[in-house]
């Protein structure tokens, strides 16, 4: 009897795996890391001369927000955690800023791309997303009160921080909301595209 469960339960996972790794799945999600990472790198700040100056906002999360409406949240998971590792080689924040970003992000497109896979269509997706901004912007306040300022500034962390609180805040929810507006408009073309191309 364990025997037979435990055939099981591996048939299950060769089952899962060869379905969510299978090879046009990978090339597209290789597709998304690269493109993420370049899109990220064009960032700017939304309000210089503030005491948030350096949070920089930049729209690589789009295509990760896309690739977990297409392919689930693992892969999206998956391209957020590639796309923060290639800037960390590229020398961006020594890793602080990295890792920062892989936990705002996952929290961010966990909930949207979850219930895509059961529920569809603009109105549950503008729902979800919109529970997606909120979760996101108390993620980054999270990460940003308890990483970010005290690894980047110190002993003045967290006096930085209670400063600029409704900065951060605005500039979360700015960057969250225009994220999820952009995949909106993207997501119908590219999802009829890889139907045509039975991915």
């Amino acid at each position: 009897m364990l025997k037979e469960n435990l055939k099981k339960v591996g048939a299950g996972m060769r089952s899962w795996t060869e379905k969510h790794f299978a090879p046009k799945r990978l090339a597209l999600m290789g597709i998304f890391v690269a493109l993420s990472f370049v899109v990220s790198l064009l960032s700017f700040s939304i309000f210089p001369g503030s005491p948030v100056f350096f949070l920089e906002l930049d729209f690589g999360n789009v295509f990760i927000l896309l690739i977990s409406f297409l392919l689930g949240p693992v892969e999206g998971v998956i391209v957020c955690v590639l796309k923060e590792l290639f800037r960390i080689l590229a020398g961006s924040t020594g890793g602080v800023g990295e890792l920062a970003n892989m936990l705002m992000t996952s929290a961010y497109i966990l909930l949207p791309s979850i219930l895509y896979q059961y529920r569809k269509g603009l109105a549950s997706v503008a729902l979800s997303l919109a529970g997606a901004c909120v979760i996101g912007t108390v993620a980054a306040l999270l990460v940003n009160r308890f990483i970010t300022f005290p690894l980047f500034l110190g002993e003045q962390g967290v006096a930085v921080f209670q400063e600029g609180f409704w900065l951060i805040v605005a500039f979360n929810l700015i960057k969250t909301v225009a994220v999820g507006i952009l995949t909106i408009l993207l997501y119908k073309r590219l999802s009829n595209f890889l139907k045509k191309i039975k991915i």
